[in-house]
């Protein structure tokens, strides 16, 4: 990014502020790692999520794991030439096999298998995506089923993935950062919002307009979080309604990904313009998220900001979103 007098922002010294945080890097709640399609029946896929390297696989019924990369034996990372044998991941350093609980299950050369696992993840699939609980102990809660992913009635997902140096917590700030939808998306106001919370669910809603083309199309929204890492927008409009699904999941302490799966809804009548329609959106939303993630690599957080009246939202997501870390 360049600033106003040419600077290049990525060659410049760092702030230290842009990189601190008061909060964990890693909130309590589930999180996408893959799409269903990613992870194929007999391979091993290689991710990088919460600070640690994990691999990926199905075993013999199809069932997804998501689990440490490193074997406990000597250390080899699985995902390098690692294979799945018969619904389990093998080593490629000496063999070692382990099944999708992550137990070690074979040991060449060993009098006994030596009870030792593989760290991972309560694990579901549903909606196309591969889900991943962290936190202490078993989930309480689940990420309901989102069928507009598998509704005939919606194109397939314009997809956009990108990571930038800024904690989660922030991307969710962004659907109650009222203000910031008139210099990013081309609100002509700051919009509307209403917040509801039910525990580990929130819901904001309001109304949001846009210039598309040469129209001025005004649309309601209604967002629905699920946890610290799983957000639906259902945005209803005259001209293009559509279904988005924000994935924020942290890379590492100072790295969070946003996957963004836009699904159109076929207009009833002239079902043969949606690609026309796809690209439309395509052109201008991704575009949006971009200048979102130019300016997220540099801000810094703050922890009491100077809100104006109709940003108290920031607030009421902050104390929601505050349920997930641990107890100070």
């Amino acid at each position: 990014m360049r600033s106003r007098r040419g600077e290049d922002l990525t060659k410049l010294p760092r702030d230290p502020r842009a990189d601190a945080y008061p909060m964990p890097s890693v909130p309590y709640g589930w999180y996408a790692v893959a799409r269903s399609g990613e992870l194929r029946a007999g391979r091993v896929v290689s991710l990088h999520y919460f600070g640690r390297a994990l691999i990926a696989f199905r075993g013999e019924d199809g069932r997804a794991a998501v689990l440490d990369a490193h074997c406990p034996h000597y250390g080899a990372h699985l995902g390098a030439g690692g294979k799945v044998v018969e619904g389990t991941v093998e080593c490629p350093f000496h063999g070692w096999r382990f099944g999708v609980d992550g137990r070690c299950v074979q040991a060449p050369f060993a009098v006994r298998v030596p009870k030792v696992s593989l760290g991972g993840f309560p694990v579901r699939e549903h909606s196309g995506l591969v889900f991943v609980y962290v936190g202490p102990g078993e989930p309480e809660w689940e990420v309901p089923g989102i069928p507009e992913a598998l509704d005939r009635g919606y194109a397939a997902p314009v997809e956009d993935t990108c990571r930038a140096r800024v904690h989660v917590q922030e991307m969710r700030e962004n659907i109650v950062d009222e203000s910031h939808f008139h210099f990013i998306h081309g609100q002509p106001e700051p919009l509307a919002q209403e917040w509801k919370e039910d525990g580990p669910f929130a819901e904001a809603r309001g109304r949001i307009g846009r210039r598309v083309l040469r129209w001025d199309i005004d649309n309601t929204f209604d967002a629905f979080m699920y946890g610290p890492g799983v957000m639906v927008v259902r945005t209803e409009g005259p001209v293009l309604s559509l279904t988005a699904i924000a994935l924020s999941t942290p890379v590492d302490e100072r790295t969070s990904e946003l996957r963004m799966l836009y699904y159109v809804r076929k207009p009833r009548r002239l079902p043969f313009l949606t690609p026309l329609l796809k690209l439309v959106f395509r052109t201008q939303a991704l575009g949006e998220v971009r200048d979102e993630v130019r300016i997220w690599d540099h801000k810094v957080h703050l922890a009491r900001p100077v809100l104006l009246p109709h940003e108290q939202g920031i607030r009421a997501l902050r104390r929601w979103y505050a349920q997930f870390y641990p107890p100070v």
